[in-house]
């Protein structure tokens, strides 16, 4: 008799993963491969120790899910499985179930399994801050330790969560295509090697079949209690925010929902392919950004233009939204003379002389 039918479901999804990260590191340059720092290199498959994957691990049960199958999957792949969970110290007792839950990824066979504390800080709010601090803390991890990815126990459910908060934002189409399945972190586009560091399996996997797989298997999984808290934006969404929806319209939104991140991924890589190519034909010999050739752009693609200029002059990505750019894009259609526009990371834009100038003040 094979397994249940929902940790068959896990263990697939986990098993494409790997898959997908052996075929990178072998098409990857070795001096890239892994992203390792100090200077570590990862090793082609075959050729030395084997490639090293780490799972973020809350003790949730979408990560224990997910641990679990990351320790059945690995070694029938040549691949080492080791775990990081990481104590935000925003709860009392927060370190004694960090090490609970390194103590349940050893126990699932994982190695090297660590628990790291951060210190979170305030920038963004509670919810951003925490998840910057955890990016940062599992880059450190993957560093140290060589790791050609680390998995993300991220479910369709998630998903669709950050679809609905990326509409309620107005962020624009790239907020709607949700959490990618493969990415380097946070920021977006990495140093090279890092750009496939983080791998989410469960996008196509429900928040119900994770838990049954971990029930099934007897996994013991902690629910956080941040997670029903009202004063989180999240929570609310998930527990009063979507099931309205589905009373409204009907079951199938949560999959509808993951659906239309896909569609609008694929959108918006294609606009900011464009925009990447666009980009050198609106600057003059100097590098400066002609507002004439950049009225002449599509609305999305010109934007798309702008906020890269942005982010280049020093604008952290996470603090920059849409009013932000459709301030500076005025300049461009709707010139009056107006002064310069201020932007996250002491970044300003003001036109002189038919050039946008975009810099550090």
């Amino acid at each position: 008799m094979g397994p249940h039918p929902a940790v068959a479901a896990i263990r697939l999804a986990v098993r494409r993963v790997l898959h997908d990260v052996l075929t990178d590191l072998a098409e990857r340059p070795a001096s890239v491969r892994g992203g390792a720092g100090r200077g570590a290199l990862l090793p082609a498959p075959g050729a030395g120790s084997p490639p090293l994957v780490l799972v973020a691990c809350s003790g949730g049960a979408d990560s224990m899910a997910l641990a679990s199958a990351l320790a059945f999957e690995a070694p029938k792949l040549g691949i080492r499985a080791g775990g990081v969970t990481i104590d935000h110290g925003l709860q009392p007792g927060s370190d004694l179930r960090a090490a609970e839950v390194a103590t349940r990824m050893a126990a699932l066979g994982l190695d090297p399994v660590e628990a790291v504390t951060v210190r979170v800080g305030r920038e963004g709010g509670p919810e951003a801050a925490a998840r910057d601090a955890r990016y940062a803390a599992l880059d450190d991890a993957a560093n140290r330790f060589g790791a050609a990815a680390v998995l993300l126990g991220h479910t369709r459910d998630d998903q669709a969560e950050t679809v609905l908060l990326g509409l309620a934002r107005g962020s624009g189409i790239r907020s709607l295509s949700g959490m990618p399945e493969v990415s380097a972190g946070p920021g977006g586009h990495g140093a090279p090697g890092r750009t496939h560091r983080y791998r989410r399996p469960f996008l196509q996997v429900d928040r119900q079949t994770a838990r049954k797989a971990c029930m099934v298997q007897s996994l013991p999984v902690w629910d956080d209690p941040h997670n029903i808290d009202p004063a989180y934006t999240r929570s609310r969404l998930r527990h009063e925010g979507l099931p309205a929806l589905e009373k409204a319209l009907g079951k199938g939104v949560v999959e509808a929902l993951a659906r239309t991140a896909q569609l609008s991924r694929d959108d918006a890589d294609a606009l900011d392919a464009w925009a990447a190519e666009a980009e050198a034909g609106v600057r003059d010999d100097d590098g400066r950004l002609e507002c004439a050739k950049l009225y002449a752009l599509p609305p999305a693609v010109r934007r798309r233009v702008l906020r890269r200029a942005v982010v280049a002059a020093g604008s952290p990505a996470g603090s920059l939204f849409a009013r932000h750019i459709e301030e500076v894009d005025r300049l461009i259609t709707g010139w009056r003379g107006q002064g310069a526009i201020n932007l996250p990371g002491r970044v300003e834009a003001r036109r002189q002389g038919g050039r946008l100038v975009i810099r550090q003040g």
